[in-house]
């Protein structure tokens, strides 16, 4: 199987308010993208979130502005270290800051989490297949950093068509032993290879992967916040 990934140059700096499905429609149109069926769109959240208008002002002393922001966002904060917190969100993820950003953020403002990325997914989903009559699932991403490894890489914080994990247990790997336990973040490592194509910092905030063989369906990125019972790192 042989996958390419896109970048989809052309989009200009979305502003709350904006049409981003048509905005995205016309980069592909430009970039003779299609879409075709069995692509699938990735899209950063931070221009999802501006389209949403979930920007804030940082008044007065910045820092100390985002400092207050991060902790509102947050519904449990698991770790401190200096001003850095590692945060519970109200959508289930643990990470740094609850997820509020300034980079790639307007100066003086800083760029919040989508309320719903699940369903921000669906909605820019079903607006790109209306405009260009192919159903493209679509993958919002955030750059997390993880537990007991150093780096940071992208991740899926909202997704609509396609399930979220590939369940492997049941099935034999290549030496015919069954697997117990084997269940693969495969829109993670969707969300992590689009942003090899797309960069941080070359202002390309949307992919299209192409030739993909992963399960379609109505899966959740919610699907894969572990519940707590699960968690042996808390």
């Amino acid at each position: 199987m042989t996958i390419a990934i896109h970048p989809v140059p052309g989009l200009p700096e979305v502003c709350p308010g904006d049409d981003l499905a048509g905005l995205i429609a016309s980069a592909l149109a430009a970039a003779g993208l299609g879409p075709e069926p069995g692509d699938v769109l990735v899209v950063t959240h931070k221009v999802v979130s501006k389209a949403e208008g979930a920007v804030v002002p940082l008044e007065g002393d910045e820092d100390a502005a985002y400092r207050r922001l991060a902790e509102e966002q947050s519904v449990e904060i698991l770790r401190r270290r200096g001003d850095l917190i590692i945060a519970r969100t109200r959508h289930g993820f643990i990470c740094a800051n609850a997820g509020v950003d300034r980079s790639n953020a307007a100066p003086g403002t800083a760029v919040l989490l989508p309320a719903d990325p699940d369903r921000s997914a669906h909605g820019l989903r079903l607006a790109l297949r209306h405009r260009t009559g192919v159903d493209v699932p679509v993958v919002i991403t955030d750059t997390f950093g993880r537990a007991w490894r150093r780096g940071l890489v992208d991740v899926a914080i909202g997704i609509s068509g396609l399930e979220a994990i590939l369940d492997l247990r049941g099935t034999r790997d290549a030496g015919g032993r069954e697997l117990k336990v084997t269940e693969v973040a495969v829109v993670d490592e969707i969300a992590a290879a689009a942003d090899l194509a797309m960069g941080k910092a070359a202002g390309v905030p949307a992919a299209l992967v192409r030739g993909l063989a992963v399960p379609l369906g109505e899966g959740r990125a919610a699907d894969l916040v572990r519940p707590a019972g699960e968690d042996m790192f808390r």
